[in-house]
């Protein structure tokens, strides 16, 4: 694949399966595609180091919430690791050596430190893809128990899901099962480069965008949606060729009813090869 190298190993790593991708390694080569410099290995040891600090912690009885205040305790005070309320929008906060360095990022980001950390002292844990907020639970069947990391690792049952599924969507928002079940590690990286490609979305940097919905595309190549989308930011960009090819391969796939095939087609005219 012409790849960046960064891209070639991100693709590598996904094409595990998917109990066997980590999340961490992935996180860290899309950030090496902005970082190229970057060693990944040196991230991931410094999570090893956190964790065995984190298990020095530990409370002598394994009970699951002892162990949360546990890790709460070592992130959120030890370390003081927080949530970027004042530059939600920065993109370094999508990038897990940024989160790492700076201690500060956003749910995705945060909970993915978290998650890596809890791997590491045998109490896994995973992630919930809660409309509008990403949050953690413990991985235990019968234990109906959250995690928000942006929030310093409160501790939320379903009623506070709700609440603040609420404070996003309205009064009129309603909790749905779906909404805290387990995400894959695909979904949770495709979450992950969604947040980065909205974000370069409104700072207009195409080309970025271009590559969050490249990267995208390779955990879900059938996502027509993403191929619309970067059709239309080759088209934004000047790049017509690229632009005709995705808008193409979106309207032979797309449903006939779908309510932009007009509008792509008429743009398909306007840009069709001589």
């Amino acid at each position: 694949m012409d790849f960046p190298i960064a891209r070639q190993r991100f693709y590598q790593e996904i094409q595990q399966p998917e109990a066997d991708i980590n999340l961490a390694a992935a996180a860290l080569y899309i950030a090496q595609e902005a970082y190229p410099m970057l060693e990944a290995e040196a991230y991931l040891n410094a999570l090893e180091v956190m964790a065995a600090e984190a298990r020095d912690r530990l409370p002598p009885e394994p009970y699951p919430l002892k162990i949360i205040r546990a890790i709460n305790q070592y992130l959120f005070e030890d370390l003081r690791f927080r949530g970027n309320s004042q530059d939600y929008y920065d993109p370094q906060n999508s990038f897990l050596n940024d989160v790492i360095d700076r201690r500060t990022g956003i749910p995705i980001t945060l909970a993915l430190v978290y998650l890596e950390v809890a791997k590491r002292l045998d109490f896994p844990m995973v992630g919930v893809g809660m409309p509008g907020h990403f949050l953690i639970r413990p991985a235990i069947a019968e234990m109906d128990v959250f995690v928000d990391a942006f929030d310093q690792g409160a501790v939320l049952f379903r009623a506070d899901c709700e609440a603040r599924l609420q404070q996003i969507y309205g009064k009129q928002a309603v909790l749905q099962d779906s909404f805290l079940q387990p995400v894959s590690a695909s979904a949770f990286l495709a979450r992950m480069l969604t947040n980065l490609k909205l974000i370069y979305l409104n700072r207009q940097e195409l080309e970025k965008a271009i590559a969050a919905t490249d990267r995208i595309l390779l955990l879900y190549p059938d996502a027509i949606y993403q191929q619309r989308d970067r059709g239309l930011l080759h088209y934004q960009a000047g790049q017509f060729t690229a632009a005709y090819r995705d808008l193409t391969a979106y309207v032979e796939h797309a449903e006939a009813q779908t309510e932009d095939i007009a509008q792509i087609m008429r743009l398909l005219e306007r840009i069709q090869p001589n």
